[in-house]
C-alpha cells in the first residue's frame, strides 16, 4: 500500500492530507454553480431522513449504502541509465477510498481525487459484491465524482441540508479508512465554513469525528442518516486522525452532480480580477465605509472585467444585485454565473460607489489573491528614478516608478516594502520623483493610511501602510 500523499499548508508542522490511500493529491478549488435542472436523488420509494434513536440505529440504516473503492493506475517513469540510453519501468499504484450510493440503479458519489488519474475502478458493496465502476462525471476544483456501477435495487442514501448545520451538531463519518470496511465515527460539528489552505474558495465543514486516509469520498451524516457532507481531507502531523477532519457541503454537491450527470464536467463564470482582503488599513485609505469586499490588484488583459471598465484599485462591493462581504464570496458568485451572463458589479471607486455591467465569460481559472501586510512604526525609503536599464532589470516595459533601495525603520516594517520594488503610484498619484511623492502624503490627514501601488518581481500589488512615511532621494 503506498504511503499517504500530503502537502504543507500555512500551519507550522501540519499537513493537509488527502484522505485516499496512494491517492494523487488534487489542489482543491471549491466553488459551487447552478443553473443545471434540479434531480431529485434516491427513489421515490426510498426513505426520507428522519431522526433515529441511537448511532446504532443510524449505522445499521446507512452502512448498506457506503462502498469501498480501489482505483488502480499505471505510470511509465522514464530516466537516462548510467549508458546515457533511455530507460522506462512501469509502476503500479493503488487509492483506496469509499463513496456513497445516491440511486438505487448504481450512480454513486465519492471524492475526486479517489478516482483522478485512473483506468481501472473497483467498487465493493457492504455485501461483499464488486463491480468495475464508470467515470459519469467528476470535477476536481470540487473535489467531486460521479461513477455508476451497472447494478440494481441498491440501497442509497438521502442527501441533507448542510445548511442547517451548527457548531456542536452530532454527526458521524462512515467509510473505509486504512481498508477497514464499514468503519464508523462520530463526533460533532467543529466549525462551519472553514478555510483551511486547499484553494481559494474552500467552505469545509469541520468535525472531530475521526477521519483517516481511505474515509475520502465517504458521507459524514447527520442523527436523521441523511449525507450532509463528502469527507475529503485532514490535517494531522503524522496522517491520522487528530480530531481536524473536513467534509464538502452536501448542498454544494447537491448543485454539482446533476451537472456532472448530464455533462461530466463543471463549466465556471469568469471574471478575470485578483482581489485581495479589505483590511481595516485599506478600508480607510479608500475611504470606504466598513470592511467589504475585494480590492482589485490586478485587472487581467482581454478579461471581461477589463472589457467592463473594472480598475485596479477598485473595491468590488457588491455582484449581481448581492453584497459582497468577502473577498472569496466573489469568487462563488462569479463561479456560478453563466458565460455569457451581463451582470451588475457594484464598485468602490475613489471614495464613490458606481455600478459597472460586465458580460461574464466560461472559465475554468480561480481569481488569485495576495494578501498585503501592514505596521503603524515609522518607515524610511530610500528610493531611485527608474531608468529604461533599470526598468527592464525589474521587468517593467518602461521607465516608470521609483525603484526602492533601501527601507530603514523597526522590525515591524520589514515585509511592508522590499528593496528592488517599484512604487508606481501612491494614494492614487503616480509617483515621479521623491518630491512629488512627499508633497503628496503632506497632504494627507492625521490616522489616515497610504495606499501604495507597487511592482515586486513583476507582479502588481496594493500595499496600504498605516505610518509615518518618509521618502528620500
Amino acid at each position: 500500500m503506498d504511503t499517504i500523499f500530503s502537502r504543507r499548508t500555512r500551519w507550522p508542522a501540519l499537513f493537509i492530507v488527502l484522505c485516499a490511500l496512494g491517492g494523487p493529491l488534487v489542489a482543491m478549488d471549491v466553488r459551487q454553480t447552478s443553473g443545471a435542472a434540479p434531480v431529485l436523488w434516491g427513489d421515490p420509494s426510498g426513505r426520507s431522513p428522519v431522526p433515529a434513536t441511537s448511532w446504532a440505529q443510524v449505522a445499521a440504516q446507512d452502512r448498506a449504502a457506503v462502498v469501498g473503492i480501489r482505483a488502480k493506475r499505471v505510470v511509465t517513469r522514464t530516466s537516462d541509465t548510467e549508458s546515457h540510453a533511455a530507460g522506462s519501468r512501469t509502476i503500479r499504484r493503488e487509492s483506496v477510498g469509499s463513496g456513497f450510493l445516491i440511486q438505487s440503479d448504481g450512480y454513486l458519489v465519492t471524492a475526486q481525487h479517489v478516482i483522478a488519474e485512473t483506468k481501472d475502478i473497483r467498487v465493493t458493496l457492504s455485501s461483499g459484491g464488486e463491480y468495475r465502476a464508470r467515470v459519469v462525471g467528476q470535477d476536481a476544483a470540487t473535489d467531486l465524482a460521479l461513477l455508476k456501477i451497472e447494478a440494481s435495487g441498491l440501497p442509497t442514501l438521502p442527501l441533507g441540508d448542510s445548511d442547517l448545520l451548527g457548531v456542536g451538531d452530532p454527526v458521524a463519518a462512515i467509510g473505509n479508512p486504512f481498508g477497514l470496511e464499514g468503519t464508523m465515527t462520530t463526533g460533532i460539528v467543529s466549525a462551519i465554513g472553514r478555510v483551511i489552505g486547499a484553494g481559494a474558495y474552500d467552505r469545509f465543514i469541520q468535525t472531530d469525528a475521526a477521519i483517516n486516509p481511505g474515509n475520502s469520498g465517504g458521507p459524514l451524516v447527520n442523527t436523521a442518516g441523511a449525507v450532509v457532507g463528502v469527507n475529503t481531507a485532514l490535517v494531522s502531523q503524522t496522517g491520522g486522525s487528530v480530531g481536524l477532519g473536513f467534509a464538502i457541503p452536501v448542498n454544494l454537491a447537491k448543485a454539482i452532480l446533476p451537472v456532472l450527470m448530464t455533462s461530466g464536467h463543471v463549466t465556471r463564470g469568469w471574471l478575470g480580477v485578483s482581489i485581495q482582503p479589505v483590511t481595516p488599513p485599506i478600508a480607510r485609505a479608500v475611504r470606504l465605509p466598513g470592511e467589504r469586499g475585494g480590492l482589485v490588484i490586478e485587472v487581467l488583459p482581454n478579461s471581461p472585467a477589463q472589457a467592463g471598465g473594472l480598475q485596479l484599485g477598485d473595491v468590488i462591493v457588491g455582484y449581481d444585485g448581492r453584497a459582497i462581504a468577502t473577498a472569496p464570496d466573489l469568487g462563488l458568485m462569479v463561479a456560478e454565473t453563466a458565460g455569457g451572463t451581463e451582470v451588475p458589479v457594484q464598485v468602490w471607486r475613489k471614495g464613490v460607489a458606481t455600478t459597472l455591467m460586465v458580460r461574464i465569460v466560461a472559465q475554468p481559472e480561480a481569481a488569485g489573491e495576495i494578501l498585503a501586510e501592514q505596521t503603524e512604526d515609522r518607515l524610511v525609503v530610500a528610493v531611485q528614478r527608474l531608468t529604461p536599464g533599470l526598468a527592464k532589470a525589474v521587468g517593467l516595459p518602461r521607465p516608470v516608478g521609483l525603484l526602492v533601495l533601501d527601507v530603514e525603520g523597526s522590525s515591524p516594517a520589514e515585509g511592508i516594502l522590499q528593496p528592488k520594488d517599484v512604487i508606481l503610484e501612491v494614494n492614487g498619484h503616480p509617483a515621479r520623483s521623491a518630491a512629488e511623492v512627499s508633497a503628496i502624503l503632506a497632504t494627507q490627514k492625521s490616522g489616515e493610511a497610504t495606499l501604495l501601488v507597487i511592482s515586486r518581481n513583476a507582479a502588481t500589488m496594493l500595499v496600504p501602510i498605516e505610518m509615518s512615511i518618509c521618502v528620500q532621494e
